[in-house]
């Protein structure tokens, strides 16, 4: 036998016993182009897992409990609305502003009992039924732990159910939805649709993005039709949010609306291509949001003045910390600017830690505290470098369903109150 051979013969031996040691069923997928999530972190915390990381064990089995659960449901459609948006098309999301109350008992000739008035954070549960708004959270939330636990465990229905709710809300003709905000939070006999309305989708569907592109990895059941499918419908989202009367007037935004909806524009730029506007719009958040909204102290004085201040200062800061996600992805560091005053996203952590941990009361009013809403944005500010928040991280309280930061590291809102 030449060396030649004798080489060839071993290298043959050596690739088959390569594939005994390490099977194919424990490679990682790649590291999808999330605009959210680091893509290379996620494929890592994979590795860890296929090598018996006891750590990650307990996160897992909390994420596929959550995913289990979605494998039953859905999937939705904005189709199904028992009315349509008053544009008159089904295809139109449709949802209710959800602090607005009726004043009197409906009645054959005033079905709605107008006029109706503002009750700042007390929700008016009509607002969940009748309109799209609580089957567009089912999407987002189911999407999101379906694609991960698909991505960390490789289990094939998991990815294929994923794929089933985002054609039926976004793709397939018959139920899916038009590319437009147009009737969101409308009120009855008052508006028909209000700018405002787009904080329900900008607050999650950034996560459904990052969905997107963990199916994108490999994940069976996400064709490349579907892709191409899925890019032209957030290309025409995008378009609708820049361009429409409603866009401009959330991106004037002053409070919290502003900064989700710079979050969703630079999510939805990254994601379609456009990765010069993501970059820009992160940049620009540092004079336009951080500079009016942030104090010197840390504090986010418009959220205080709310009656739920505890939830929107730690809901802002989930808008903050995920742009400060997307950036990285666009070599902007957020975490680093500071104001004319010293204000910045670590302070305004920062001012958040003694009621995190428990220390101390949270001293504002807040009609239903919890603590652990702040646990993911003193995560995002840890893993940033903000020692007083790495030290407040053993002192978190998890949220239900447990703390998945491990395995998605990216603010979640954990006490949401959309229902």
């Amino acid at each position: 036998m030449s060396g030649r051979s004798r080489a060839a013969v071993l290298l043959a031996a050596v690739v088959s016993l390569g594939a005994v040691l390490v099977p194919s069923a424990q490679a990682s997928p790649k590291a999808p182009d999330t605009a959210v999530l680091d893509g290379v972190r996620l494929q890592q915390t994979k590795a860890r897992l296929d090598r018996g990381d006891p750590q990650l064990r307990r996160a897992v089995e909390d994420l596929t409990a959550r995913a289990d659960n979605w494998l039953s449901q859905g999937p939705w459609t904005v189709t199904d609305k028992p009315r349509p948006a008053p544009g008159g098309d089904v295809h139109d999301y449709l949802s209710q502003a959800p602090y607005w109350w009726p004043t009197t008992t409906p009645t054959p000739d005033n079905p709605w009992g107008c006029p109706y008035v503002q009750r700042d954070g007390q929700r008016n549960p009509e607002v969940d039924s009748g309109t799209d708004r609580q089957d567009v959270e089912h999407v987002f939330d189911s999407t999101y732990d379906l694609s991960l636990a698909w991505y960390y465990t490789g289990r094939k229905a998991y990815a294929e159910k994923a794929a089933k709710i985002l054609r039926t809300w976004f793709l397939d003709p018959a139920t899916r939805m038009n590319p437009n905000l147009n009737h969101a939070q409308f009120i009855p006999c008052k508006y028909d649709g209000r700018s405002i309305g787009i904080i329900d989708f900008s607050q999650s569907y950034t996560s459904v993005l990052d969905a997107q592109a963990i199916l994108a990895a490999g994940a069976p059941g996400w064709s490349a039709e579907d892709r191409t499918a899925m890019g032209k419908w957030n290309a025409d989202f995008l378009g609708w949010l820049k361009n429409s009367d409603f866009g401009k007037e959330e991106g004037a935004a002053a409070n919290n609306h502003g900064t989700f909806y710079d979050m969703q524009l630079a999510a939805l730029a990254y994601a379609t291509g456009d990765r010069a506007l993501a970059r820009r719009t992160v940049l620009d958040a540092r004079t336009k949001r951080v500079d009016p909204q942030i104090a010197a102290d840390g504090s986010q004085p418009q959220e205080l003045a709310r009656t739920r201040s505890w939830h929107y200062s730690t809901f802002d800061l989930v808008a903050y910390t995920r742009l400060a996600a997307i950036g990285r992805h666009v070599g902007v560091n957020l975490w680093a600017y500071q104001g004319p005053d010293g204000q910045g996203l670590f302070k305004a952590v920062d001012f958040l830690l003694p009621a995190a941990t428990g220390a101390a009361a949270w001293s504002y009013p807040e009609l239903e505290f919890h603590r652990f809403a702040a646990s993911d944005v003193v995560h995002a500010a840890a893993d940033a470098g903000d020692k007083a928040a790495r030290q407040a991280v053993p002192k978190l309280e998890a949220p239900p369903g447990g703390d998945l930061w491990a395995l998605r590291p990216a603010a979640e809102q954990l006490d949401s109150i959309a229902g």
